[in-house]
């Protein structure tokens, strides 16, 4: 039984790709069979993976969501790459923003994306899909496509404002859409242990979402590292494996895999 799980949040730059990369390497080295989805133009799931022009590529995720809203069928295995840490992955480019518009006078537009892992998350155990930084028709897709929702939140005052109106599409979702659809928590990333605001920030976020969303115990650190990644093209086990990142990613997984149980 596949687990689709979504990491979105409307804001940027909080370690979304970051995230979706190395928990999905981190449950590959599991054991498990993990694809990756990206769902954002910016392709930054690609480059942090190796691709070094995403724009180049002859099939991504809008070839495959072009065929579903023809009703045509996607070839086993079209446009998904696999790559040397024990994951697959579907990328995306700068076509998927026009996709988007498109989608407006699609039937059942909210649903193209889960229609295409109907078909293929039998192969895996976990499909992670990586939302773009807005709460568009993309990443509506991702959120009906999706058994449950990661939220990663930079430790900082603007990104936490922004947490309440992704909850309540979440909820808007799950009422009309998605009835199974749950938020698997709230990830606290970017934390600078050295600073009191940092705590603070934390500690918000547990006294106003912690009797209604789980927090997860485990935080992601602040560090230059986790941006080298990116540059690299491998997961922070790799970069930098004894590092706090990769310690902070490693008992993420171990929180992730204990909620299967």
């Amino acid at each position: 039984m596949c687990r689709v799980i979504a990491v979105a949040n409307q804001k940027g730059g909080v370690g979304k790709t970051t995230t979706c990369v190395n928990l999905g390497i981190g449950l590959a080295r599991a054991g498990k069979k993990v694809l990756l989805v990206e769902a954002d133009a910016q392709g930054s799931m690609a480059v942090s993976l190796g691709v070094a022009e995403p724009d180049e590529l002859d099939v991504t995720l809008v070839n495959i969501m072009e065929k579903v809203i023809n009703d045509e069928d996607a070839e086993l295995g079209e446009g998904i790459i696999h790559h040397e840490e024990g994951i697959d992955f579907i990328p995306a480019n700068i076509e998927l923003a026009g996709l988007e518009t498109a989608l407006v006078n699609v039937m059942s537009r909210e649903t193209i994306l889960r229609q295409y892992l109907n078909s293929v998350k039998g192969e895996y155990d976990f499909a992670i899909i990586d939302c773009m930084p807005s709460l568009g028709m993309i990443t509506i897709n991702a959120l009906v496509a999706a058994d449950s929702v990661l939220i990663p939140v930079e430790a900082a005052y603007l990104p936490v404002k922004g947490l309440q109106q992704l909850i309540k599409t979440i909820g808007r979702v799950h009422r009309k859409l998605n009835p199974a659809l749950d938020i698997m928590g709230i990830l606290l990333t970017k934390v600078d242990r050295r600073t009191n605001f940092a705590r603070d920030i934390s500690a918000q976020i547990r006294e106003v979402y912690g009797n209604r969303v789980h927090i997860f115990e485990n935080c992601i650190p602040l560090s230059v590292k986790a941006a080298e990644t990116t540059a690299e093209g491998k997961s922070i086990y790799l970069h930098d494996p004894k590092g706090i990142v990769a310690g902070g990613y490693h008992s993420l997984t171990q929180e992730v895999l204990a909620d299967e149980k």
